[in-house]
């Protein structure tokens, strides 16, 4: 049964989810084979009076339509298995406090003030924190964002495994030949992962005329790949590996690698490699674009669990339950090496790997707007994940609430 919030979503035409879906792209910045279903029609999807979309949906909006994404635009699902694998439950709970700006925090407040739907706190494997906020349950989906990209770089890795891709050092138009002729020409599988590929792109979201506005509103002609065609036009302003520049286009181009090389869907892939394996509680849904492909920069709809599933397998090597690994042996540490071009550019404020953002530490995080992320610590064997409804895409106080109750909880673990 729908919400009453969600019902304010589904009062107009058809041709408003289009218009939403291209907004969603927008919004991607900040991270045995079932057969998954077939891209659902776009149901009549209206959003949020004011223009600006996904954006700009007010905190209501927000509620209402991040745990239900699957109803507002068309997407895939990503089928679970027969069995769930339980997260066990630690004997000795969490309980702690944190300081911002001079104030003590509890975690309530954090839930309250912060407008958390999630969080969830795994040490050594077990549940030592999980709460849920803004009408959240255990079996509540909540958007990814940009979170879905780690996913997305992690299907690469299966398929590097799998033998479908020979080495991320392949030109891409090896795997794309959509791409040959374009400025991608000479620019390797592993520089469009780091975002390295010297292409240029404009991801400003105060610009309609931007890359990041357009690309989502290409149509797919002839079932041509609408992320291939578009990509393909884009003009080059650096050599290939000299320059990093944030594109979420070029992780769409990741999505579109992994469907070329494997003959599946990502939803159908990530089911076989990753949902079915770890033993996930809960169907996932992964937005899709004109041409039916998923949007490998975003979008991917959850429960809290399995964010935290993945988190902790891929902290443990991207190894299955079986002990196999997904991925090849070095593949963790390269996703989550800093990238030395990426150093100049985020100018201090982080580093990026293999579409993980990386810390001066070895700590490391998938991230999407909204306050939305994962946060890995393999040193202290720590995920945490957090889902929220943020006032601003990238809001500067939300986060430095979010990053002061990691430090708090790394410290905790710390202590001797």
């Amino acid at each position: 049964m729908r919400s009453p919030h969600l019902s304010t979503f589904l009062q107009h035409s058809h041709r408003h989810a289009r218009w939403l879906t291209s907004l969603a792209l927008l919004g991607a910045l900040a991270q045995p084979v079932l057969a998954a279903e077939p891209a659902a029609p776009a149901p009549a999807a209206s959003g949020p009076a004011k223009p600006g979309g996904v954006l700009f949906w007010s905190f209501e909006q927000q509620k209402a339509g991040y745990p239900h994404m699957e109803d507002l635009f068309p997407a895939r699902r990503v089928a679970k298995g027969a069995t769930v694998s339980p997260l066990p439950v630690a004997a000795e709970p969490l309980s702690l406090t944190f300081h911002v700006g001079g104030q003590t925090w509890t975690v309530d407040d954090y839930l309250q003030r912060n407008r958390a739907a999630g969080l969830l706190v795994l040490k050594d494997g077990q549940v030592v924190l999980e709460r849920y906020g803004l009408g959240q349950t255990p079996q509540s989906r909540w958007t990814s964002f940009s979170v879905a990209k780690s996913f997305s770089s992690t299907l690469v890795g299966a398929a590097v495994r799998d033998g479908r891709i020979r080495s991320l050092d392949d030109p891409i138009t090896a795997y794309l030949p959509g791409l040959k002729g374009s400025a991608y020409e000479g620019v390797s599988v592993r520089q469009v992962l780091n975002m390295t590929s010297g292409v240029r792109w404009n991801e400003d979201y105060g610009d309609p005329n931007s890359d990041v506005a357009r690309f989502g509103a290409e149509p797919s002609v002839n079932g041509a790949d609408p992320v291939v065609a578009y990509m393909a036009r884009l003009p080059r302003e650096a050599e290939p590996g000299t320059k990093w520049v944030y594109k979420t286009g070029e992780t769409n181009l990741v999505g579109s690698l992994v469907r070329a090389v494997t003959g599946q869907t990502l939803s159908a892939y990530l089911s076989e490699k990753v949902w079915q394996p770890l033993g996930m509680e809960g169907d996932a849904y992964w937005m899709v674009d004109a041409g039916g492909g998923e949007i490998a920069g975003c979008c991917l709809s959850a429960t809290l669990r399995d964010y935290g599933r993945f988190a902790q397998f891929f902290m443990r090597g991207a190894r299955l339950p079986n002990g196999q690994s997904l991925v090849p042996d070095d593949w963790v540490a390269q996703a989550t090496t800093t990238t030395r071009e990426a150093v100049a550019g985020l100018q201090g404020r982080g580093g990026y790997g293999l579409q993980w953002w990386t810390t001066n530490g070895r700590a490391y995080r998938a991230s999407g707007i909204f306050g939305q992320g994962m946060w890995i610590d393999p040193e202290l064997q720590l995920v945490v994940v957090t889902q929220s409804a943020w006032p601003g895409a990238t809001d500067a106080r939300s986060a430095q609430v979010r990053q002061a109750l990691i430090d708090a909880i790394t410290a905790h673990y710390r202590k001797p």
